[in-house]
């Protein structure tokens, strides 16, 4: 296979490669976050790819090497979320468990949306899988750039009266004064609706993802200048993210498309971003 390259120095990296091939030429500790829109096995051949790694247990044994390299690759600090579904999630779950450790474990992120077909049989499948691992108990997560959007009513009750005046909530601890977020923690549970994105976004490539969905992850768990590496880079929303926040990209997929879609996606980076 051709290896096509493309660079924005300093800035982001991607290649058209086979990601364990690509993962093995990358120095360790080197990556702050890895996010993955992995293969679901769904068994389908897609128009822009291929879905199809056998059995559950083929699939895992197909994975097993590549999230070893994620794992090497991670700094102590780093965090790494695969995305998926019902298919492979347990396996995957057991999978990772074993490479990452069972106390590194710390979400199972469920992204509720409406679209394509409903069930009329059974409870319409609904969401995927977001697995959410640490590589060590060190790791970064941002609470206040991804706090809801919304104040409990328990807290408007108390303290309704002080975030109107100041916005926040006041409070004194050994007679030093905290000014705390009024807005309410962020859940493992994500509802961003993938229809009016991705009439907005669509860029022809299949189970494309929202931006917004890719954006919350980047924003809780790296800091600007950050690396963050997509090893199934698909339509290059996790690099557009990435640079739109002041991070810097590596990405890799096989497929001769995703390559070319993501590589039109970063171009007007080449000379606008500013990285500190």
């Amino acid at each position: 296979m051709i290896i096509v390259k493309y660079n924005i120095s300093g800035k982001c990296y991607i290649e058209k490669q086979d990601n364990l091939i690509m993962m093995q030429q990358i120095e360790s500790e080197s990556i702050d976050l890895i996010y993955c829109d992995i293969l679901y096995n769904t068994g389908k051949k897609f128009k822009d790819y291929d879905d199809q790694l056998g059995t559950p247990q083929e699939a895992m044994e197909w994975y097993k090497p590549r999230l070893i390299e994620m794992k090497r690759l991670l700094k102590e600090t780093g965090s790494i979320y695969l995305q998926c579904d019902y298919r492979l999630v347990h396996y995957l779950k057991v999978l990772m468990d074993e490479i990452f450790g069972i106390s590194n474990f710390q979400n199972d992120i469920v992204w509720c949306y409406r679209s394509s077909g409903f069930s009329k049989t059974k409870w319409s499948q609904k969401h995927d899988d977001i697995l959410f691992y640490s590589k060590s108990k060190k790791f970064t997560f941002n609470l206040e750039d991804v706090r809801e959007n919304e104040i409990s009513d328990s807290v408007q009750k108390r303290w309704g009266k002080e975030i109107k005046e100041l916005g926040y909530i006041p409070t004194k601890k050994n007679g030093k004064l905290y000014k705390n977020s009024p807005y309410s923690c962020p859940r493992d549970w994500f509802i961003i609706n993938a229809l009016p994105q991705a009439h907005r976004e669509r860029l022809n490539y299949d189970t494309q993802k929202p931006k917004e969905l890719v954006e919350r992850i980047i924003r809780a768990s790296s800091n600007k200048n950050d690396i963050v590496a997509d090893f199934f880079m698909g339509s290059g929303t996790t690099g557009e993210a990435t640079l739109d926040l002041g991070r810097r990209f590596i990405g890799c997929d096989i497929g001769e498309k995703a390559f070319s879609i993501t590589k039109e996606r970063l171009k007007r980076f080449e000379n606008k971003i500013k990285l500190d």
